[in-house]
């Protein structure tokens, strides 16, 4: 029987969707429609499918929220998306406090045991405190919906951009048949979903979109998941050989990782069952990928796509070795245009503005901001952030990103949402932060501040107070001062002349 892994334990597809429907009577009996949300604050669990499914079947939509985010990281989301209920983990309970609107239920789940110990948890933080909602108690107290409500939009993902704050990326009303096999097909090119019966690992949090979908077309299809809940390298490769993996989803940190690792650990493990492992969600060095390649064989492949816009490329092994930086050419039903900053179509081979588009795919706003989502359309495709060029193969290479994003390990991380919290500490009079390269993670964050009194502060200070602010993950890991900082014309700070020196020498600029 297909089922879901995590740990020691297990549950069918069946128990899931049973459970599901459970779920979503509870949300219509609080109230739940299609213009509210349900924040689904949750490490890899059986319960984070439960809510989210939960929520798309009442005719709601399901929120993901990175279970790093703190304090009003947190509220902001849940503000925002209107959110009537949260689903969270017992020891994500703290970074929530004080910021849930008063009017969103709040329904807690037992951190499981596999998940404790990955993060190092006690007992006393994986129980649902007293007093509070009971996630499994509340489920099993109702009875499975006859059928799904009407008017679900799906999950509602939050992206951000320049201005810091994350944009809900909401979807037109969603035609499940369509959707499906859009989905399918997609994911039999880019994730390599040809057959029946795979057995699949999902590395990665499932709060991440892409992650998300990969592990939903899984259980889709009928397949066994197994999900890790956190990524160790040698463990993945006790997985595979444990559970026969076939497919896997990963990110390009993970592989720098499973290559640190000692020969006698690399060649411990039975590797034979793997088929199709594929990444995406940041630049992955060539030599990187063919070291894996000679490892693994030609089972290394890559996407390219976005919340907004799905699955756009995919590329196989020997593409990569054919063609070193390439992430690969369309997928059937995408498309792909790049475009000079005056709307000009550009040649093969022209850097530009990459637009990308999916045929049928549902039409999306940025939820409460459609001038945004406006901004970004041309000729029927849309602008993600991303600059490159096709070749006259119609291979898609990205040289950089138009918006100021750093991807580090696969996490989007935005500078200007950083810049807003470092410039409200006390002796900070200006800054500046931005991505250099970083051998395990692709990119790293720098941080340039600008003094009130020079010598007054240290790295050591800014880190610990933005710690106290932000998702670890957002600390800068390189701090640098200066008296005054480079500015244009306009006052703006010229982050360029700030970047350029570590990129230096470097043949990518992402």
């Amino acid at each position: 029987m297909t089922k879901i892994i995590s740990g020691d334990r297990e549950q069918t597809h069946m128990e899931a969707l049973e459970r599901s429907m459970r779920a979503a009577a509870g949300f219509v009996g609080l109230g739940l429609d299609q213009d509210g949300g349900v924040g689904v604050m949750l490490r890899n669990d059986f319960s984070f499918f439960e809510a989210s499914r939960g929520a798309t079947s009442s005719g709601a939509f399901g929120v993901p929220i990175n279970w790093h985010f703190k304090g009003d990281e947190v509220g902001y989301i849940l503000r925002d998306a209107n959110a009537k209920a949260l689903v969270v983990h017992a020891d994500l309970l703290p970074q929530v406090e004080g910021v849930v609107p008063d009017d969103c239920t709040v329904l807690v789940v037992e951190t499981p045991p596999e998940v404790a110990q990955a993060y190092g948890l006690t007992e006393g933080q994986c129980k649902v405190p007293p007093g509070m909602i009971d996630w499994n108690s509340w489920v099993d107290s109702h009875e499975p919906l006859d059928a799904p409500m009407p008017a679900s939009r799906g999950a509602m993902f939050y992206t951000s951009g320049t201005t810091g704050r994350p944009k809900g990326v909401r979807r037109e009303p969603i035609d499940p048949s369509k959707v499906m096999m859009l989905m399918l097909q997609a994911s039999a090119e880019a994730w390599g979903f040809t057959r029946t019966g795979i057995t699949a690992m999902a590395t990665g949090p499932i709060y991440h979109s892409a992650p998300n979908g990969y592990a939903n077309a899984v259980m889709g299809m009928g397949g066994e998941l197994i999900m890790q809940p956190r990524f160790d390298a040698e463990d993945f490769l006790r997985l595979v050989e444990k559970h026969k993996v076939s497919h896997a989803i990963m990110v390009p940190t993970m592989f720098v990782r499973l290559l640190a690792l000692p020969d006698e650990v690399k060649n411990k493990y039975d590797l034979s069952s793997l088929e199709f492992i594929t990444h995406g969600a940041a630049p992955c060095s060539p030599e990187v990928k063919r070291r894996m390649i000679e490892w693994m064989g030609p089972v290394i492949n890559e996407y390219f796509g976005g919340t907004e816009v799905g699955l756009i490329t995919y590329a196989t092994s020997q593409d990569a070795l054919d063609r070193p930086g390439t992430v690969g050419k369309a997928v059937t039903g995408a498309h792909i245009l790049i475009f000079d900053e005056e709307g000009n179509r550009l040649a093969p081979n022209e850097i530009g503005e990459v637009y990308v588009g999916m045929e049928g795919m549902p039409d999306f706003t940025y939820h409460g901001l459609d001038d945004k989502r406006a901004e970004i359309g041309r000729e029927g495709l849309v602008c993600i952030g991303d600059i490159g060029y096709v070749d006259e193969d119609g291979f898609l290479f990205l040289c950089d990103r138009k918006i100021e994003m750093v991807i580090s390990g696969g996490v989007n991380i935005y500078p200007a949402e950083i810049e807003a919290s470092l410039i409200t500490m006390p002796g900070v009079k200006d800054c500046a932060v931005f991505g250099i390269p970083d051998e395990e993670f692709g990119e790293a964050l720098a941080a340039y501040v600008e003094p009130d009194i020079p010598g007054e502060l240290t790295g050591d200070d800014v880190k610990a107070f933005l710690r106290g602010e932000l998702a670890g993950y957002k600390v800068p890991r390189v701090v640098e001062f200066a008296d005054s900082l480079p500015r244009e014309d306009s006052g703006k700070i010229y982050k360029r002349k700030l970047r350029e020196p570590y990129w230096e020498g470097m043949e990518r600029k992402i």
